[in-house]
Formats: structure tokens, sequence, C-alpha cells
């Protein structure tokens, strides 16, 4: 059996976190001679470089970001295991680190995450957003527990990951109440010719629609074309033009963007997944947004 050294996982740890050898001299109280020794008694024992020099400081390689996060973890449940038996109260939270991907709308994001906020046992939630390849590579080395996405992993993309499908539902069109009370007529013949703002073309929104336009012989007239689905609905507020959302936020966007509802393309449809490294989900803050997600929201 391989056996770790903590006291060596202990020097990085410090390392990593104060970002020079000479800052965790001074936390340790050790000589820098000896934080160096150890740290690369433990870079050869488990075969990989921890650390790259950038300019003065010292910088995580892949595998030091993967051997960090355990090494958070372990002293943190030590620190745990000494608070309880002093009788002192942990308070340790389940952690999260979820990365949600851009282009998927903040109203959804929020709405797939709530449950995790309800569990019995307090959660600290970590949300990171970017792009889905950046997210997957971040995934990969176990930076993330999760990735929220609007499509599923392909099988051109090279991360050991599995897709869990949330669930999917129809898509609602809304407009300023001009716009709305304007183009509710005729519904969805009135769309040819409409003023609209749409996603870009990075989204599974994008192209579910043009696809819709394109069977139903539609062609609106297209205003502007926005990366950010909030702005996208900011512009729509002000009307400049009819935008679409998932049928799932439809009270949200009502709600928070005061706008009306013009009609629903129920073929048209949104899938929203779940992107892990484990083919069965074992995080309790996981579970519990799937089960909600599958039973409730969608459901």
């Amino acid at each position: 059996m391989e056996w770790l050294n903590y006291h060596h996982l202990l020097y990085f740890w410090v390392v990593a976190k104060e970002g020079t050898i000479a800052a965790a001299c001074k936390e340790l109280h050790l000589a820098q001679p000896t934080i160096s020794a150890q740290l690369r008694s433990l870079e050869r024992s488990l075969g990989e470089k921890l650390f790259t020099r950038v300019g003065r400081n010292l910088a995580l390689t892949e595998t030091g970001r993967v051997v960090y996060r355990y090494a958070d973890e372990i002293f943190s449940i030590g620190r745990d295991l000494m608070d309880t038996l002093k009788g002192r109260p942990t308070g340790r939270p389940i952690r999260l680190n979820v990365g949600v991907a851009d282009v998927l709308p903040k109203l959804v994001a929020y709405r797939l995450l709530e449950p995790a906020l309800h569990l019995s046992e307090q959660v600290q939630l970590v949300c990171h957003e970017g792009s889905p390849p950046e997210l997957l590579t971040r995934l990969a080395v176990y930076e993330l527990d999760l990735v929220l996405s609007d499509s599923p992993i392909g099988p051109d993309v090279k991360v050991r990951a599995f897709n869990h499908l949330l669930g999917e539902c129809g898509v609602s069109i809304f407009g300023a109440k001009d716009l709305a009370t304007q183009y509710r007529r005729r519904f969805p013949k009135s769309l040819d010719g409409a003023p609209f703002i749409i996603p870009t073309v990075n989204t599974s929104l994008r192209r579910a629609l043009e696809h819709w336009f394109e069977s139903e012989d539609i062609r609106p007239s297209v205003f502007g074309e926005f990366e950010d689905s909030a702005l996208l609905k900011v512009f729509g507020q002000a009307g400049v033009g009819l935008f679409a959302a998932p049928t799932v936020i439809e009270k949200e966007v009502q709600r928070q963007y005061s706008v009306k509802v013009v009609g629903r393309l129920e073929s048209v449809r949104e899938r929203f997944y779940a992107i892990s490294v484990e083919k069965k989900v074992k995080h309790p803050a996981v579970l519990a947004i799937a089960d909600e997600a599958r039973q409730k929201l969608f459901g």
C-alpha cells in the first residue's frame, strides 16, 4: 500500500495558499530549505510537478490544483475532527462547486440550483460561469463537482464525463406590452416580419428557433443578437423586439422584466443537463438538484 506523507502535504497546502515559499515559512515557522526539500519529496512520491514558477510567485500545475483541492478537504476535515472531540460546533457546510455555462439563462440556473440551498445540512454554493469547454476542462481535474448546460457533452470532447438530463420544456415568446398585444393576434404566423432579438449562434435555443422558423416559413426581422441572456431580456423589456425564453421560467421572466407572453412554441424544446465525472451521482446537493428538476420543475 502507498502511504501519503501528511507533513509534506501540509507544507504543500500552505505554500499553495500563501503563493510563495517565503510566505509559507513565516506561517509555518520553518526555514526555506526545509520546506523546499519537503515539497521536492512530495513531488517525487507523487511522480508529478505540483508548482510552476510565474515571476517571483509559484503557480499550481494542473496536477497541483487536483492535489490542492484534496488537501484543502483533508485539513478541513482534520479541523472538524478536533472541534468535535473538544465539543466545539463544526459549522462546516457541504461545499458544492458548480460550473454554469454562460449560455444558460440565469433564471434557469437559479431554479436548478435552489433545491441545494434547502437541504437539512448547510450547503456552501460556489458558482463559476464560463464557456462549456472551459468548464468541462475544470470538471475533468475535479475543480468542479458539476456543470450545468443547455446541451450535452459531445463525443468530440476529450473529457470523461457523463450527461444527466434534468428535463426539457417548450419555449415562450415574450414582448413589451404594446408589442405583445400587437403580435399575439394570429400567433404564430404573426411572427413573420416581427421585430425579434435572438441569442448568439453558440446556444441551443438559437439553433432550435432557426430550425422552427425555417420549417414554418417564418422570417422575423432580427434587430439584435445577444450572448448574455439577461442583457437580451433587458432589451426586450425596452421594446426593441420580441424574444424567446424557456417556458419553465415564464412567470419569473414576466415578473422580473415586466413583459407579456405573446404565445408558446411547444415543438421548440429546450433541454437542460447536469454534467459530472460520476456515472451515478452521489453528492447530496447534486442529488437534490436532479430530483427536484425531474420531479417538480420539469415534471
